[in-house]
C-alpha cells in the first residue's frame, strides 16, 4: 500500500489522500492536443487509490487502450487550506516532487467528445506513480522555475519548466481551495509540458526533476 515518503524513502507523516489535479496549464501542451486554453483552470481529481512508487515498476491496465504518461510536479499539502490566500498556501506546502499522470488517451477522448467525466481515463488504480518528496524548507531551487523531463528508452520525450505554467503554483492552489478544502496529505498535480505519448511494456523511463534523476521501469 502507497505511502508518502521522502526523495530518500523515509515515511512521512501524513495521510494518504486525494490527488487534485490541473489540466492544460502549458501552452505547447494545450497545442499538441488541439484544446483551446481555458479562462480558469480545469481541475479533476484521482482519488488515493490512483497513488503508487515511482521507484516501482509501472503495472499498466490491460485492455483499456494506450496509456500515456504525463510527467508533472506535485505539492504535497501539509496542513489545511480553505479559500486559501496565496501566502497560506506557501506556509501550507510540505514538500515538492514528481509524478506520472497517466491517462487512458483513447477513453479520454471518447468522454470528451460525448462531454462526459473523464475520471475512467485519470483515475483508475495506479494512474499516479509518484516519487517521494522534497521538504520544502529543504527545496534550495525555485519550484516555479524548476525543470521536469521523462525519457523513455534513452529518447527525451518531455522537457519542460515549471516557468511556462499558464496558473503558477501558488494561484492555482489558492483557487482550487475555492472549490475543494485542500488537508494535510493531499497532492496537487500541476500539468505537465508537451511531449506525451504511450507507453509500452519493457519500456525504461527516467524522471528528471530539479536537476535531479529517477528511473522505474514498465512491467
Amino acid at each position: 500500500m502507497y505511502r508518502h515518503h521522502n526523495w530518500q524513502g523515509a515515511l512521512l507523516d501524513y495521510p494518504v489522500s486525494k490527488v487534485v489535479c490541473v489540466g492544460s496549464n502549458y501552452a505547447m501542451h494545450i497545442r499538441e492536443m488541439g484544446s483551446v486554453t481555458p479562462e480558469e483552470p480545469v481541475l479533476f481529481i484521482k482519488p488515493e487509490t490512483s497513488l503508487c512508487d515511482l521507484g516501482q515498476p509501472l503495472a499498466l491496465p490491460q485492455g483499456m487502450g494506450e496509456v500515456h504518461h504525463e510527467v508533472e510536479l506535485a505539492v504535497l499539502i501539509g496542513s489545511t487550506l480553505k479559500q486559501a490566500t496565496e501566502e497560506h498556501v506557501r506556509q501550507a506546502i510540505a514538500g515538492y516532487g514528481v509524478a506520472l499522470d497517466l491517462t487512458l488517451r483513447e477513453l479520454q477522448g471518447k468522454l470528451k467528445k460525448a462531454g462526459r467525466p473523464w475520471e475512467k481515463a485519470k483515475g483508475f488504480d495506479n494512474a499516479c506513480p509518484i516519487s517521494g518528496f522534497i521538504p520544502a524548507a529543504e527545496f534550495h531551487g525555485d519550484p516555479q522555475n524548476t525543470p521536469l523531463s521523462l525519457t523513455v528508452n534513452g529518447d527525451v520525450r518531455q522537457q519542460g519548466t515549471t516557468a511556462d505554467m499558464i496558473h503558477p503554483i501558488l494561484p492555482l492552489i489558492a483557487y482550487i481551495s475555492r472549490f475543494f478544502t485542500l488537508r494535510a496529505g493531499d497532492v496537487v498535480l500541476t500539468g505537465t509540458p508537451e511531449g506525451v505519448g504511450a507507453l509500452h511494456s519493457g519500456d525504461e523511463l527516467a524522471i528528471g526533476f530539479d536537476h535531479r534523476e529517477l528511473t522505474t521501469r514498465v512491467l
